[in-house]
């Protein structure tokens, strides 16, 4: 049993996360409670307290306790926790410490310094029940983000807590990848485990969760049963500021006619060494002008080598990109567009993030290149950090300042590689708008996205991939609009990959 008595926590280092206030509350075993809310608003936080990375790891002015059992987490080093709690943090690559599936299910074990044969066994146990047999051997470093997530599942599982800690655990999954994780956590559930996530896409929650925990501003504004808070409509979880289930139906039928110009692709392909089979292959594909592009398909069909192709960053890409009346190769399509990574720690290295946003951009240009940046920052809800350091804001934070510098770059063609993994639902509206104002200016824009809600705030047109094929694209028409609903609505998402 889990037990915070009226605990209370805010960090010496404000970029660290949201403080909390006054939390008093028990979380019985076996339970899968779901902590919700709008970024900052204390959840990572709690499970900081309950992992006892605060106060071991994060320093700042903690009062009341928390207790695991008999164990009180803020007195008892963190090497005891850690044998009570497993966590799953976000970007499961920040908590690999080895290159091979195999060495990182088994590293905490030897590093708790258990026996070989209680290793063994664990580790046998743990890739039987979690059926990752086909992982095993692999580097984790060419492994889809499914993957990862399955792999630090396991790690943690091998350790056989009974508390298991998810922050933000879907952020960056398809909806296979999530019907694993949730498969995953089912079993826990079975085994008795009590599991704790933090979330922002909550509707693959339905169902497995038993327990809601809203947070608001460091507090916890609300505590009820999962069956209660379903029973919500999509209406008043969005007042509450968080995510609806399956938010396609806001989507429109619009059969509008494309604009005057397109953006053209020919002989687009691509293979990746040493792979068996080209990885992209689009013969012919016609894109308007100033639409905004979402780029579907599962984990690994091909997205994310569609967008690096595009922007130039795969030198040996065949095929050419026609854009207004001039054909760009490979080298050509650097200067005509800008990525924002996936994973944007490989693209912030700036010392602030008002500078981060003018690096290389067009405003740097103007006449007050400052007072224009702060305006893009603005509005992305990032003016208060810019003397911040980017590297020391939160995951949500840092992928918004790579679309600020995306927005101050000028460039005529935007590609965003997941720009709302681990936002919220405010967030990723702040960040559908402005990609939707950017479209007023004539730019086209490709988003890679999982997210439904995305998709329905700010996409007009779509390319969905399988196997490196566009298997079909278009505006929204009602046939499109079936076809997408479908697919993330899971349950139709096999007849909709066959269509």
């Amino acid at each position: 049993m889990i037990k915070i008595d009226h605990v209370s926590f805010v960090y010496d280092q404000a970029e660290f996360g949201g403080r909390i206030e006054d939390i008093n509350l028990t979380i019985e075993d076996g339970r899968v409670v779901l902590l919700c809310g709008e970024s900052g608003s204390g959840k990572t936080t709690f499970t900081r307290l309950i992992n006892g990375l605060i106060p071991s790891y994060y320093e700042g002015e903690l009062t009341g306790e928390v207790y695991i059992d008999d164990l009180c987490v803020s007195r008892e080093p963190l090497y005891k926790t850690a044998a009570r709690v497993g966590s799953v943090f976000q970007n499961p690559k920040s908590q690999f410490y080895t290159v091979l599936a195999d060495t990182e299910i088994v590293f905490a074990c030897e590093n708790l310094g258990m026996p070989r044969e209680e290793i063994l066994s664990r580790f046998d146990e743990t890739v039987s029940s979690m059926h990752i047999e086909k992982l095993l051997g692999r580097n984790l470093f060419r492994m889809s983000g499914g993957e990862k997530q399955r792999i630090a599942c396991a790690s943690v599982d091998a350790l056989r807590p009974d508390i298991l800690v998810l922050d933000e655990p879907s952020s960056n999954l398809d909806i296979s990848g999530i019907r694993d994780l949730r498969r995953i956590i089912a079993l826990w559930k079975q085994a008795g485990k009590t599991v704790i996530i933090c979330e922002h896409r909550l509707s693959w929650l339905k169902g497995l969760a038993d327990r809601v925990i809203v947070f608001d501003s460091g507090r916890v504004s609300e505590d009820l049963p999962a069956e209660a808070f379903w029973l919500r409509t999509p209406e008043e979880l969005h007042r509450a500021g968080l995510r609806a289930p399956f938010a396609l139906s806001a989507i429109k039928a619009d059969p509008a006619a494309d604009s005057s110009g397109s953006l053209v692709f020919r002989g687009f392909e691509y293979k990746y060494k040493k792979a068996s089979a080209e990885s992209l292959h689009i013969h012919d594909l016609a894109v308007p002008e100033g639409s905004v592009v979402a780029v579907l398909g599962d984990n690994g069909a091909g997205k994310s080598t569609f967008a690096r192709c595009l922007c130039g960053l795969e030198k040996k890409c065949s095929g050419v990109v026609t854009y207004q009346g001039k054909n760009y190769k490979t080298k050509d399509r650097i200067d005509l567009c800008y990525m924002v990574m996936q994973d944007v720690n490989h693209q912030l290295f700036a010392q602030s993030v008002l500078e981060e946003t003018l690096l290389g951009s067009a405003l740097a240009k103007g006449e007050n290149p400052e007072a224009a940046a702060s305006e893009v920052l603005e509005k992305l809800d990032l003016l208060e950090y810019k003397e911040l350091h980017p590297m020391s804001l939160s995951g949500g934070q840092r992928q918004r300042v790579a679309i600020a510098s995306a927005v101050a770059s000028g460039r005529d063609v935007i590609v965003y590689d997941e720009p709302t993994s681990g936002l919220d639902y405010r967030h990723m509206k702040d960040v559908a708008g402005y990609i939707g104002r950017l479209a007023g200016t004539g730019r086209t824009q490709f988003v890679i996205t999982h997210d439904a809600e995305l998709v329905a705030e700010c996409c007009d047109y779509y390319v969905f991939i399988k196997d490196g094929n566009v298997v079909r694209s278009g505006r929204w028409n009602g046939e499109d609009v079936d076809f997408i609903s479908a697919y993330f609505a899971d349950e139709g998402k096999e007849q909709a990959c066959r269509a």
